[in-house]
């Protein structure tokens, strides 16, 4: 089995290689006009880009080999859900990603909900712009955070280390994809929510509007939303006005003013 930096690698490669092609469909077939120029979009797309690079350098040197010790330790003990049934190959596993999806949906409705985690998250809802970058534009302090709530997350379930990295590579290629600047034609998109996040279900979630932010919270699958009643959509997803009130100026868009955003009332 591949060493787990050459795994984290390979993951960052293809999440690269998705958001150069996600980025070419936004300029080809734009849901809607964004960046006054070619020089705003690029400074806009290195601020997020670097943001998200530093992220997963973090995540690669602090936490990745303890995801993978902790998965280990869960499988060598049977311990976690997915080694309690082992008289159902593949079920026990099915349900700890289902879980494990469901907690993604939990953790970002906390986000919203608990003042000093929306202190954090706020940076990434900030961007007034949003295009397939935004996916990767999250405040260190939040990752710091989520990433060790992962710890326990991942002995309770029982989740192999490769079980848990193909999830966050489809995790991130279906996040990267619905904060696009990208819009299926609706009857597709009305098809493709049934089963996961689209871009017309989480632009509502980037309106400057509080009562459509609080709402539409799932990442991958879109069912907790409608299971837990944050479910919301919009006729005309077009016309959505993304960011957040009082945080447009240029000093609290550079990249130093987006990473003590949470230190600023």
């Amino acid at each position: 089995m591949p060493g787990v930096a050459e795994l984290m690698r390979w993951r960052g490669l293809a999440s690269v290689l998705w958001l150069a092609a996600l980025l070419a469909f936004e300029s080809a077939r734009p849901a809607k006009p964004l960046f006054a120029s070619v020089r705003v979009r690029f400074a806009h797309g290195f601020r997020n880009i670097a943001l998200g690079s530093s992220n997963a350098i973090l995540t690669a040197l602090l936490f990745a080999t303890a995801w993978k010790a902790t998965a280990d330790w869960s499988s060598i003990n049977a311990f976690g859900l997915a080694h309690r049934v082992e008289n159902m190959p593949g079920v026990g596993t099915a349900a700890a990603l289902l879980l494990f999806d469901a907690w993604t949906y939990g953790w970002h409705r906390l986000n919203h909900r608990i003042p000093l985690l929306w202190r954090f998250h706020r940076m990434h809802h900030s961007d007034s712009e949003m295009d397939a970058t935004t996916a990767n534009r999250f405040h260190p302090g939040e990752i710091v955070l989520s990433s060790l709530l992962r710890l326990p997350l991942i002995a309770l379930l029982g989740l192999e280390f490769l079980e848990l990295l193909a999830y966050e590579t489809v995790l991130l290629a279906v996040v990267q994809w619905h904060h696009s600047n990208l819009m299926l034609p609706p009857s597709i998109d009305r098809l493709f929510r049934v089963l996961v996040v689209t871009p017309a279900m989480h632009k509502v979630h980037h309106s400057r509007m509080a009562i459509e932010t609080n709402s539409d919270y799932s990442a991958l699958l879109s069912v907790w939303d409608r299971l837990f009643r944050s479910f919301r959509l919009r006729d005309d997803p077009r016309a959505i006005r993304f960011g957040l009130e009082g945080f447009d100026a240029p000093s609290r868009q550079s990249l130093a003013g987006l990473l003590i955003t949470p230190f600023k009332d």
